[in-house]
Formats: C-alpha cells, structure tokens, sequence
C-alpha cells in the first residue's frame, strides 16, 4: 500500500525530508505514475540515495567512476523515470548505461557482464501502462537484500551528498544490449541444440520482450507466429502476456502449432501451452523441468523451492519421485533466498517465475522457455503428453479490489477464516494475503473437489467483503 510523500529539494547538501517508509516492496518499489514513489521527485531521489550507497561502496580505484546500467519496458511513462534516474546517478558521480527496452533478466545478466556496480530496470512487471516500478541488481546480478533496501531508504530520508563539479557522471546509450542478451539467452541451450521444426506462438505482452523472445527463438530456427509486439506505450499486458494466457493458448490451435509461450510485461515469467490449447502454469513448468534434470542428475539436492501457492498435486507427484518440494513466501525473493541458503538450483511460483540459478541470477521467461522447448525438442513427444507433470487439485484465486488490507489484522476474521479452512476437513486449504504489487487482498482456495473449493471460496469472499 503506498502513500503520499513529500519530498524536500536537493541541493548540494539536501536537508532531511519526508519519505515514504517501507519504500520497497516485495519487487522492488512499484506504484501507479505520478503517485507516491513514482513521481519524477521521487525517484531522483531513490537514484540519489542508491547511488550514494553504491559509490560508498564501490572498491575500485579513486581514477574509475561506478557504472550503473539502466533497463525498462515499453511504458510510456518509462522516459519520465529513467531521466529521473539518470539525474540522480550522474549527480551522486556514478556513469549511467541505458539499455531501452529490454527484460528484467537482461538487465540482471549485463550487470554482472559490463561489471557494473548497479544495475536498474524501470517496469511495473505485470501491471496495466499506468502502473510502473523499479527493481534494483547488485554487482553480482542478485536483487538487493532487505538490509540493503533498508539502508537505501534511510539515506533516501537524510541529506545526500552530492559530487562536485568535475565528478558528475555521464551517460550513454547501449546499441547492442538486446544483440547482447540475445546471444546470451543462446548460449544456455546444451551444446549445438536447435528448435527447427517446431512452431511456436509468441505473445510477448506488447512489452518489454518484444524484440527479444522473437529473434532468439527464430534464430535458434523455430517457425515463429508472434503475438503483442507492437507496444505503443499504453498497450502492455493489455488482454495479451502472461496475465491473459487464453489468447495465446487460442492462436496455438488456430496456427496448428506445437505450443505456446506468453511473458508477461518485463518477460520474468513465463506461461505455457500444449498443442491442444491447454494452459500450462508455472507449478507445470516447475515439475517438468525438476523431473527432467533428476533424470540427467543435475537437480542439486535433490529438491526445489515452491510457494505457499504451489499446487499439492505438484508436491504429491514430486514425493513420488523422491524430490522434496520447500515452501516459502510467495515472491521470488523469497524463493532465491530459501535457494542460495540450501545450495538449490530450481524454484519457482505458480504464477511462472522460474528461477534456474546454473543459468542466471533471476527469473528469465525466456530462458525458462528455451529450457522447455529443448525437453520438447529433444524427447520427441507431444507438448501434452511432456508439459502436463501432474494432476493439478482444483484451485482458485481471487483478486478483492478496494479492500484495505488492513482488515487482516481483525481477530474476528481471523477466527472467521480458520473456521471456513477447518470446515475442508483436510481435503483443502485456504490462503489469504495482502499482494505485495498491487492494492488488493488476494483469496486462494484449494480442494479436492470443485464443489468444496466453490463452498469455501463463496464463504471467504462474503466474510472479507463483509468486514471490508
């Protein structure tokens, strides 16, 4: 939930203001443009107090100016935030790359590759054109830890100390960055695969993938029929991407393809679908690919990360086979958390952020896809029979919007919600939350039969409306 701030003028000494505390979220800092934390002001300011973290904490030599790389989607209001980033980073002394339009896994790939100290990508991910966010990458490609975030924010409140004259940075655009990521993203499939013969659907939700996805998986030799690759600026994940799966999974069976991939705005996630037209989400996904690389032993520990949303069924079909599934919180933060703590190489959410951390340090749809489609490619099996790892229990997930979150907090509904979950009998479960991205409380049900899961998810939803 995001609230509006008042910020001070920065001047060469910029006194102590008012911010807005809790300034990150679950990814990153996100609101709508123009709001809170995503006005112009705001975010120079972010860039002021992250670039003075990084340049207090940049080990090179006195003679070499910190390097921050800056990526975003295709928003409109993506000119207005990465103008703003780059008159925060250049006063604090630090040398900006712009890269354009380019996903979120790129700009955590060509962090490390440029040896930057920073690298930032401007995009509210899955949410509408007039939403937009900033996530921020280390040296080491990883999204900055919560004392990291916690620090930056207590310097976003206090007075920043800007560089003199001689010691402002400069800025430059990239030309070859999306050549760059392309090459890159080839480079992961094993020895001299290639995807001839295969027809792919391609929705790249009118955003930041839209170049890339296409020219890698053409080049790798797929027939591609592209869909949302025409981004205007308004146009992002509007009925197209990962959000709305069922356009993509409908031109799959129009075009006679083998299957289909969506990403979703800043192309961190992915969603599928088999040649028949059947949605493939990211507990899918998941388990083919942990039952697929237990085959060629390369599954570390012999276990992978899902979430508190993850799919039972996916658990049950991955006890079958010897691998232990770790729930945490829902985010990939969480997930890559719970990972590098128990030396894991897979995790990934329902909603189809894949981390694969033997390829790159944050979730990448198109490597996810590129990883699928060479199990396709390679076993010589339909997407049907291949894709679909398990039999999902039914579930359902609801977005309550205009509810405050607070009310979560009511022991009354508290004790209300326990007892719908207790009515399951074990035969289900219930999850309630506050989203991490968006205003709005999200209600899943899962059960074993539609009918329980309807009669659960009726009574939640009346409850919580109720009190709201």
């Amino acid at each position: 939930i995001w609230l509006q701030i008042r910020l001070p003028k920065c001047d060469r000494q910029s006194d102590k203001g008012n911010i807005m505390a809790g300034l990150f979220g679950t990814d990153g800092v996100r609101a709508r443009i123009n709001t809170g934390p995503m006005t112009a002001e705001a975010v120079v300011r972010l860039a002021l107090a992250a670039g003075r973290w990084f340049a207090d904490h940049n080990d090179r030599s006195s003679h070499a100016r910190p390097i921050v790389v800056i990526g975003k989607d295709t928003r409109l209001s993506g000119y207005v935030l990465e103008s703003a980033l780059v008159a925060g980073f250049t006063s604090i002394g630090l040398d900006c790359r712009l890269l354009g339009p380019i996903p979120t896994p790129a700009v955590a790939h060509l962090t490390r590759s440029l040896r930057a100290e920073l690298g930032v990508m401007i995009s509210a991910s899955h949410n509408p054109h007039h939403d937009n966010g900033i996530k921020l990458f280390g040296p080491d490609g990883f999204k900055l830890d919560d004392k990291i975030e916690a620090e930056i924010s207590a310097l976003a409140a206090g007075s920043i100390a800007l560089a003199d004259a001689p010691d402002l940075g400069r800025a430059r655009r990239m030309l070859d960055s999306v050549g760059r990521y392309v090459e890159f993203a080839k480079s992961t499939l094993p020895g001299r695969t290639r995807l001839d013969g295969l027809k792919l659907v391609v929705d790249c939700a009118n955003g930041a993938a839209y170049r890339t996805a296409p020219d890698t998986l053409y080049e790798l030799g797929a027939e591609i029929v592209p869909l949302a690759v025409s981004p205007d600026g308004f146009n992002i994940n509007e009925n197209c991407g990962a959000v709305h799966p069922q356009v993509m999974a409908a031109a799959v069976v129009a075009h006679g393809a083998d299957a289909g991939i969506c990403l979703d705005g800043d192309a961190d996630r992915l969603i599928m679908a088999d040649e028949t037209g059947k949605i493939i989400d990211g507990d899918q996904i998941l388990g083919c690919l942990a039952l697929a690389m237990q085959e060629r032993g390369t599954l570390a520990n012999n276990a992978v990360v899902g979430t508190v949303m993850t799919n039972r069924g996916l658990e049950a079909r991955l006890g079958k086979a010897g691998i232990d599934l770790h729930r945490v919180a829902v985010g990939d933060r969480y997930i890559l958390e719970k990972m590098r703590q128990d030396g894991l190489n897979l995790g990934g959410e329902p909603s189809g952020h894949m981390l694969m951390t033997d390829f790159a340090r944050s979730g990448d749809g198109l490597l996810t896809a590129l990883q699928m489609l060479t199990l396709l490619k390679t076993s010589g099996k339909k997407a049907s029979t291949l894709f679909n790892s398990f039999s999902p229990n039914p579930q359902r997930l609801e977005n309550l919007r205009g509810i405050d979150p607070a009310i979560l907090q009511d022991k009354k509904l508290q004790s209300d919600l326990a007892t719908i979950e207790a009515n399951l009998n074990g035969k289900g479960r219930v999850l309630v939350r506050p989203s991490g991205t968006e205003a709005l409380v999200r209600v899943m049900v899962e059960a074993e039969t539609d009918a329980l899961l309807t009669e659960a998810m009726d009574a939640l939803i009346l409850r919580i409306t109720a009190k709201a």
